[in-house]
């Protein structure tokens, strides 16, 4: 099962870069924007293809001897304890889950989508498929992350049947993705997807879905998979890189489809009560352009019709908070094809931008950060000291210069700032040294990949590195903590952590991470029984190449979850710089004419899991000085990327800015020729106080004015109410009750309460009360 899982991983990963197949295609344009008029052809190819009925003729035949081979096995009784604590009686190789279920309850049964054995998410087990010993047992449903991510697996088999029957295509990949699925495919003769086929393909999953075809599970030998797959080859190719030789994987059939799977699966097809297809695209087979131009189809699914209407609403308001959306109407920024994936910020959008920025420096002069500016461009050995060269090099724009060196764009800061460290002695008083850097960022990002600020090459973030003693990490990770609650409350963010441990491909000594990780359970732990502290979960084998990390995800307005902040530990990088402070212990230098002890020999380790060739490298690491330590490095971020992260501000706001944020402050309308002076010069008071304040001296009627001005998003809108008694009529944003005739308020008020609301970054109302009772005891 574990080769299965690598082989689908590394798949959908699509790291390899090997082309398959006798001619390189170029990559189509996404069809799913055309109209798609009118029906493609019948609903499915009659006859089927030949490859179908092959596959089916091997599946029975290895099936019927592995039947044969259960029914050989001992029935020994088995004890299954259950989630509560409960014990049930069963017997081996003839009790399933679903056994255990419906005991229980009819509608348990029907809720239950997969099992859970002995707690370990990676023992994941079909409902139909018998227990073979003593186990813990876990009965999960949709509404659990892993029953979600089983039930969208089985859905794209089911897309991949009903696409199988009716385009006859080529069958590469359908995993389970963050909101639903897709299944990659090649269509004949390099034919594309159209929206005209969204229609028939759904009829197919109904039909499909109505046949309550089973899902069964079967084992194979890498020989008979070779055979089963031999008119695919995409899964060809698969079997031979992923799979060794005399490893066996499992299979996995609904209907006429069977699919390289590890599974598991819903029991069979009715449990997918809701279907929809979403878009299609064109992709490369394993993500590579020099491969196959391939089609892929995403879809969502639900239990129930309920819930796909919910989920349909939601897509509504997230397509109303659109940040390339908002990005256009209110005028923040804009891409331009002459540089793929850097953003063009226009002035509103700087305005968020340097505002961001202004708040995260003011927490850094809160808790002792120095800024620093270091270069964008280096040469590519500093990228080799650090260990990112054999990993990110891919990823980085390089070019030659001077006597064949190349260089590189920094796509991070942290070797820059080791190198500063480095500069001169350090000692150990200096430390913790936090550097912070908002330094241009640049990272070559394939195009396909790009998406809106979400997703782009060129970008800033507020990366900081902290050098300190191993005794000074955990006060660290407290403050850290706190910064996290500080930015996150303010914009109305919650947020959970995640541990990520060791990776398969890691650099150091595993003594080393081991009591890395421990201090950053450590923390966790502690920041999880503190007030307003949450619990946290394990990420396991997901850290950096360097060292453990926290990575956290903040929850928006819609309770989707985003990955900005993290927090990684790093004993690598001051090795790899010889990095050292002086100690508190007191060292005599010897004199000059004094015999010099021969000095130590660099120490050279091995790296494990290192190089993915599997050839062992060296590295050498500059011995200590006499009286010196090395320092351990925190990187971390809290916004991360200032792109991405006011993307997610916009979303969030739904481009309903609060107003120490906001690019549009005020709006002054003058209600009359007469009274333009007096605007000007309310507009001139609040830009000395450096509000973003806008006249509107246009020839438009009062009530075109303002709502113009309630349709750009301006959080107060002012009308004269007395030039002489200096005062303004008030129209907040955000109270619906001022929207009609406004509240009078003396200009100086006016001033005092919006300059604490913006100062103090309050998100309340400064000028409360019922405008119509007020209107009412005036008259």
């Amino acid at each position: 099962m574990d080769t299965a899982q690598k082989t689908v991983d590394s798949v959908v990963e699509g790291v390899k870069k090997i082309a398959v197949g006798d001619k390189k295609q170029k990559a189509k344009k996404e069809k799913g924007g055309d109209s798609g008029v009118g029906s493609a052809g019948p609903l499915e190819l009659n006859p089927q293809p030949q490859f179908i009925s092959h596959r089916i003729q091997v599946f029975d035949k290895l099936k019927a001897k592995l039947d044969a081979e259960i029914a050989a096995k001992p029935r020994d009784a088995i004890t299954i304890t259950l989630a509560d604590g409960s014990i049930k009686q069963g017997i081996a190789w003839e009790t399933t889950p679903a056994d255990i279920a419906k005991g229980i309850s009819n509608s348990l049964l029907k809720r239950t989508i997969v099992a859970k054995l002995n707690g370990d998410p990676e023992q994941l087990w079909d409902l139909e498929r018998p227990l073979e010993a003593n186990c813990k047992l876990e009965l999960l449903s949709f509404e659990d992350d892993l029953g979600k991510k089983v039930f969208w697996h089985s859905s794209a088999h089911i897309l991949g049947e009903a696409s199988e029957r009716r385009f006859g295509c080529s069958l590469c990949i359908g995993p389970p993705i963050e909101s639903g699925f897709y299944y990659e495919m090649g269509l004949p003769e390099g034919a594309a997807v159209q929206q005209s086929d969204w229609k028939p393909l759904e009829t197919l999953v109904g039909q499909i879905v109505k046949e309550k075809q089973p899902f069964q599970r079967l084992v194979l030998s890498k020989d008979d998979l070779l055979e089963m797959f031999k008119d695919n080859k995409y899964k060809q190719h698969i079997i031979k890189d992923k799979i060794k030789d005399g490893e066996k994987t499992t299979v996995y059939r609904n209907g006429p489809l069977i699919d390289l799977c590890r599974g598991p699966h819903v029991p069979n097809t009715s449990r997918i009560e809701s279907f929809a297809i979403m878009k299609n695209s064109a992709s490369y087979f394993l993500g590579n352009k020099d491969n196959d131009s391939l089609q892929r189809i995403y879809g969502i699914s639900f239990p129930d019709k309920k819930q796909m209407a919910e989920h349909k609403k939601f897509l509504e308001e997230a397509a109303k908070r659109d940040h390339r959306k908002i990005g256009k109407d209110q005028e923040l920024f804009f891409f331009h094809e002459l540089s793929p994936g850097s953003a063009m910020w226009l002035p509103h959008g700087t305005r968020i931008y340097n505002t961001i920025m202004a708040f995260l420096r003011e927490q850094y002069w809160q808790r002792g950060y120095n800024e620093v500016i270091t270069p964008n461009m280096y040469n590519s050995e500093l990228w080799k000291t650090s260990g990112h060269w054999d990993y990110y090099k891919d990823d980085m724009f390089t070019f030659g210069a001077e006597e064949k060196e190349v260089l590189a764009l920094k796509p991070m800061n942290c070797p820059g700032h080791c190198l500063m460290f480095a500069h001169r002695e350090r000692s150990h008083r200096e430390l913790p040294w936090r550097v912070a850097d908002f330094g241009v960022l640049h990272r070559n990002e394939a195009s396909g990949a790009l998406s809106g600020l979400t997703r782009v090459r060129r970008f800033q973030q507020d990366d900081a590195h902290i050098f300190c003693r191993e005794d000074q990490i955990k006060e660290e990770i407290d403050d850290l903590f706190d910064f996290l609650k500080v930015v996150y409350g303010l914009l109305g963010f919650t947020f959970k952590m995640k541990l990520s441990t060791r990776p398969e491909k890691y650099m150091g000594q595993l003594s080393t991470w081991n009591m890395a990780e421990e201090k950053l359970r450590s923390a966790l732990d502690d920041f999880a029984k503190s007030p307003g502290g949450a619990p946290w979960e394990l990420n396991d084998g997901d850290g950096a190449f360097y060292g453990p990390k926290i990575d956290i995800t903040i929850s928006d307005v819609l309770k989707r979850e985003w990955q900005c902040a993290t927090i990684q530990l790093d004993f690598q990088q001051p090795d790899n710089f010889g990095l050292e402070y002086m100690t508190s212990e007191m060292v005599v230098k010897p004199k000059e004419d004094e015999i010099k002890p021969k000095p130590e020999e660099p120490k050279k380790e091995v790296l494990s899991s290192f190089d993915q060739t599997s050839v062992k490298k060296e590295r050498v690491i500059k011995p200590l000085t006499p009286g010196c330590a090395r320092p351990v490095i925190i990187h971390r971020a809290i916004a991360g990327s200032v792109e991405r992260f006011t993307a997610i501000l916009i979303e969030h706001f739904a481009g309903k800015w609060p107003f120490w944020l906001s690019p549009r402050q005020i709006l002054v309308i003058p209600v009359g020729v007469g009274y333009f002076d007096y605007a000007k010069e309310v507009q001139s008071i609040f830009k000395a106080l450096k509000m973003y304040v806008d006249v509107d001296l246009s020839g438009n009627t009062l009530q075109k004015k303002i709502r113009t001005g309630q349709l750009a998003q301006y959080n107060f809108i002012f009308g004269d109410q007395e030039m002489n008694g200096r005062e303004v009529n008030v129209r907040n944003r955000d109270d619906t009750s001022s929207q009609d005739r406004g509240k009078p308020v003396p200009l100086q008020e006016a001033i005092e309460k919006l300059t604490a609301l913006r100062d103090e970054r309050r998100s309340d109302n400064p000028f409360p009360g019922d405008i119509k009772a007020e209107a009412e005891t005036k008259a």
